[in-house]
């Protein structure tokens, strides 16, 4: 079918007249009619009536006018959508980056590739502890996360794995630092400051301990990075992190780190984002640049998928 018949036809309908419609088109009327009877043979259906007061459609009228306005629609929603394509994206998004995760170094170089290749979105990053971000996300304040988590269903998200970070022990000071593997059974008197109980990391190393028939000795809770590090750094004990914040601690106070073995635990990261409110379209863009700067890094789960390009 032409789709320009189909504008006629839909106009003849909605004005209830050859004449007028003709007019409101600025296509003389036979011409018009021509166009209808085209239309009339293509579908092999009489799909107008004409009366005194002007034309009516058929049955098969009625059933062609709805699908021709479906169809007129869907062309228009193409023609804004790869209108707005060619145009430059530009929008706010709001990400958050778990800190003292692989996801703050994720930070840099999203902000350069958003720079460079999408200069029209504001990107507003968010840096604080997992649970917090995920319930921003989860109400609309905050467009996609990167955090811990995802091993279990959370109504309202959805999450895509993207790495695993074995946990390290960190401390520094008067404690004997044990070798670079240590089994979690060597831990049990060790004075740990770990964040709170709700906190991904610190249910994984509750858990761990459990199924070993034991408890961490946790002297004190802590969710400031920086104040960890400072009780590192004065010896006062040791705590558990995943490798890359052990790897930025233990290098800020010359501190010492260890693989925890006997079991190895694994702390997941994954994209965080709502499966009920659809992403816009810059938000969709920077959900683009994450898989591709992740998809970059060693180890990563995603490489079984097909790769996104690389970010510039």
């Amino acid at each position: 079918m032409n789709l320009r018949r189909l504008q006629y036809f839909v106009k003849i309908v909605d004005v209830g007249s050859l004449t007028q419609a003709a007019d409101v088109l600025h296509v003389a009327q036979p011409a018009l009619s021509q166009q209808l009877a085209t239309l009339e043979g293509e579908v092999r259906q009489q799909l107008l009536v004409r009366t005194k007061s002007g034309v009516v459609p058929t049955e098969a009228g009625k059933v062609l006018y709805r699908h021709a306005q479906l169809i007129l629609r869907q062309c228009d929603q193409a023609r804004a959508d790869m209108n707005a394509a060619a145009k430059n994206i530009s929008g706010a998004v709001a990400v958050g980056l778990a800190p003292g995760t692989a996801a703050a170094g994720l930070a840099l170089p999203l902000l350069r590739t958003v720079r460079a290749r999408h200069p029209g979105i504001l990107l507003y990053l968010n840096e604080t502890y997992g649970t917090t971000l995920s319930e921003l996300v989860m109400n609309g304040r905050m467009d996609l996360a990167v955090l811990y988590g995802g091993k279990t269903a959370v109504h309202g998200l959805s999450f895509q794995p993207l790495l695993r970070e074995p946990l390290y022990l960190v401390g520094r000071g008067s404690m004997v630092a044990p070798p670079a593997e240590v089994p979690l059974a060597m831990l049990v008197d060790t004075d740990l400051y770990l964040a709170r109980p709700y906190n991904v990391v610190r249910k994984m190393v509750n858990d761990a301990f459990a199924a070993i028939g034991k408890v961490p000795k946790v002297v004190a809770e802590i969710e400031s990075a920086s104040t960890l590090t400072a009780v590192i750094s004065d010896g006062l004990g040791a705590t558990i992190l995943p490798e890359s914040m052990a790897r930025q601690v233990a290098s800020s106070c010359d501190a010492w780190q260890s693989c925890i073995i006997e079991p190895v635990i694994e702390a997941p990261l994954a994209l965080c984002q709502s499966d009920h409110l659809p992403l816009s379209e810059p938000a969709q863009a920077i959900k683009e640049i994450l898989l591709e700067l992740v998809a970059g890094l060693p180890g990563n789960l995603l490489a079984h998928e097909e790769r996104p390009q690389k970010a510039s």
